[in-house]
């Protein structure tokens, strides 16, 4: 594990399921990019459902955001706003992630910036985050960095 806190799940069971939500955000996609907090936040039963596809499974999850995280260099997970229903059991997230592309959506590794837009929906479950329904502005990240001078057009449909 490589936060210097070394965090303890007995402190992840502390935390509110806003603070968990942040906490990964801030260090998983964010530096230092803890991809092992993922066994300590997650149950192990995770699933994401990202482009309408379900990645099942914990470890599955791991090396999901493994991947992710080799195509935008520097990633950095910016909060814009959060907050969970009344019985605490869902948190909604909207969100801002930065970085450069290495190959993001599959396109040409040029370093050039990036910034993603998304909104996350959390089930918690057992204390955990269980599962992540996360919609993101992937098609217009692509048509900016496929012609930089349209990219932005979201007209252009």
């Amino acid at each position: 594990m490589n936060t210097e806190s070394k965090i303890t799940e007995a402190r992840i069971s502390e935390m509110s399921p806003i603070e968990k939500v942040l906490f990964f955000w801030g260090n998983v996609w964010s530096h230092p990019h803890d991809v092992d907090l993922i066994d300590l936040l997650m149950v192990e039963d995770f699933a994401i459902t990202t482009a309408g596809e379900v990645i099942s499974g914990r470890e599955a999850f791991k090396n999901w955001v493994i991947a992710f995280l080799k195509n935008v260099k520097n990633s950095h997970l910016e909060n814009l706003d959060i907050f969970e229903s009344q019985c605490g059991t869902k948190v909604v997230s909207r969100w801002k992630l930065t970085g450069l592309n290495n190959g993001i959506l599959g396109l040409n590794p040029d370093q050039r910036p990036i910034e993603l837009y998304g909104t996350a929906i959390w089930l918690i479950r057992d204390g955990k985050l269980a599962h992540n329904w996360v919609e993101r502005n992937s098609l217009e990240v692509y048509r900016k960095l496929q012609n930089p001078a349209n990219g932005s057009d979201i007209t252009a449909f």
